[in-house]
């Protein structure tokens, strides 16, 4: 893949450069390694968002950042979300058609419930008429656009002085949900929990198409790993 992309930059020199076929040898995807956030950088984030203006786009802000750290929500099923799928009663989110078609329904904590439901008291006041069913809305009363805010989160980034360790990239938006994902994993690992058995949980909480797409979250701690491998060099007496 390497020589291909210096290939492809060489041709525009030399013509005559032959560029390799996409298939002349197998390749493996990479995923990035994710930014996995510290509760003092997820505080330090919310309270960023009260710089915004004006103030509701500070709170739409605080909500929607809120709402994905503590459910693993991805950003596009959090501002998809529709008033009739948010159950502040039940303590339940409806997500519909996600990534991989599917619906499922997330149960909320408590403490969510409350400040969905503070949040949902502050829009009605601000759109007593909404133009949208959308749960999360923009100053204009309109849908939160997922692809517009990357340039907003940068600038949370800054204000919380944020950064990405030495040759890692910058911080985004879904590495929220890696660090849901994580934190539920080290949290079962400490408390004892049959993580094996419960996997099939969070693959579902979170929408997965499958358990293996879960399992990658393993390898995004250096703490996760070191307890999955003491799990298992227990499970077998401690032999090597």
């Amino acid at each position: 893949m390497a020589v291909r992309i210096f290939a492809r930059h060489l041709k525009t020199l030399e013509p005559a450069t032959e560029i390799p076929p996409d298939d002349a040898l197998p390749h493996h995807y990479r995923r990035i390694t994710p930014h996995l956030f510290t509760p003092a950088e997820l505080a330090a984030l919310l309270q960023a968002t009260s710089a915004l203006r004006p103030v509701f786009r500070a709170r739409t802000w605080n909500t929607l950042l809120g709402l994905l750290a503590v459910t693993g929500l991805r950003t596009s099923e959090a501002c998809g979300l529709d008033r009739t799928d948010v159950d502040l009663t039940s303590g339940l989110l409806t997500v519909r058609d996600t990534k991989f078609g599917k619906s499922r329904q997330v149960p909320l904590h408590a403490s969510t419930s409350a400040a969905l439901r503070k949040y949902a008291r502050e829009r009605d006041l601000q759109r007593p008429a909404p133009s949208t069913v959308a749960f999360l809305v923009s100053t204009r009363g309109t849908r939160i656009d997922a692809r517009n805010i990357p340039s907003t989160f940068a600038q949370l980034l800054e204000t919380a002085d944020i950064t990405a360790g030495e040759g890692r990239r910058r911080p985004r938006l879904h590495d929220l949900r890696h660090t849901f994902a994580t934190t539920t994993l080290l949290n079962w690992y400490r408390d004892g929990a049959d993580v094996q058995a419960k996997l099939p949980l969070l693959t579902t909480y979170l929408g997965h198409a499958d358990p293996k797409s879960t399992y990658w979250y393993l390898s995004g701690s250096p703490e996760l790993m070191a307890l999955a491998a003491a799990r298992l060099e227990h499970s077998f007496g401690g032999r090597p």
